[in-house]
């Protein structure tokens, strides 16, 4: 689904020079925000070369109570079309309210009224656009009490509302279980893997007791087996700072592409 398969990386400016020297990536996947008229030079000559570039927005806010401001929405289509890429993406949370941005992705509650919140302003973003929107549910270190829908409920009314694909982050699952003191499968095992357009994975780290959801650490052993129990099209590493030597991001490409049968 979402056309995407193989091994992808994240690109950022920090780290555009190994991306570049790689060969063998099916997809990179770049922040839409950062996107400003065109793409960056070393994201243009990935795409003239043939591989796709994916826009990952991190600013709509689909969760929030208000619509989507029309300003974003259209930054947000200018980048997807400046990529050519086959899909676009964007997560399930809220940013701002009341006017202020939080500078976060902050987590929903688990209701009715809240999918009705994602799925309008879903379809205002997905109007604009010529190709699928992937959405993507967050790492959360905190949850609104009484939710009204498990994970897999809430999830599957949002994409079946919109006609939606889901980008799945193996570690955001990995780290939500972990703070919940449930089990990753307990999610993974409900879902539909057939709506999945492609997989993150990320490194995260265990600070008193919470797993906090870094990009700045390796991957741990336990999201690469999840990786290794469910039919994965495409995944991609996610690294934000703390970029290791070329050598560790060489490894730990290998770990993914070989769990998940890359």
């Amino acid at each position: 689904m979402g056309g995407l398969r193989g091994l992808g990386i994240g690109w950022r400016p920090e780290i555009a020079g190994y991306v570049a020297g790689r060969t063998d990536l099916g997809f990179v996947e770049v922040i839409a925000e950062s996107i400003h008229e065109r793409l960056p030079d070393g994201l243009a000559a990935l795409r003239d070369r043939g591989v796709p570039v994916v826009a990952h927005g991190v600013a709509l806010g689909l969760g929030g109570a208000e619509p989507v401001p029309g300003d974003r929405i259209e930054h947000f289509a200018r980048a997807v079309a400046a990529t050519g890429a086959p899909v676009a993406s964007e997560h399930i949370a809220f940013v701002r309210a009341g006017g202020l941005e939080a500078g976060h992705l902050l987590p929903l509650p688990r209701s009715r009224e809240a999918v009705a919140a994602v799925v309008a302003n879903a379809r205002r973003v997905q109007e604009q656009l010529s190709v699928p929107l992937a959405l993507e549910p967050i790492a959360a270190l905190v949850e609104w009490p009484d939710d009204e829908l498990t994970e897999a409920r809430f999830l599957t009314e949002i994409l079946d509302a919109t006609g939606a694909l889901l980008l799945l982050d193996i570690a955001n699952v990995y780290a939500n279980a972990v703070n919940r003191g449930e089990a990753p499968e307990r999610l993974l095992d409900e879902l539909d893997w057939d709506r999945v357009a492609y997989v993150h994975v990320a490194g995260g780290d265990l600070r008193d007791g919470l797993y906090h959801d870094t990009h700045a650490h390796r991957v741990p052993e336990e999201v690469l087996t999840l990786l290794e129990k469910y039919p994965v099209p495409a995944a991609m590493l996610e690294r934000d700072g703390a970029y290791p030597p070329a050598a560790e991001l060489d490894a730990e490409l290998a770990a993914i592409a070989r769990a998940a049968r890359l």
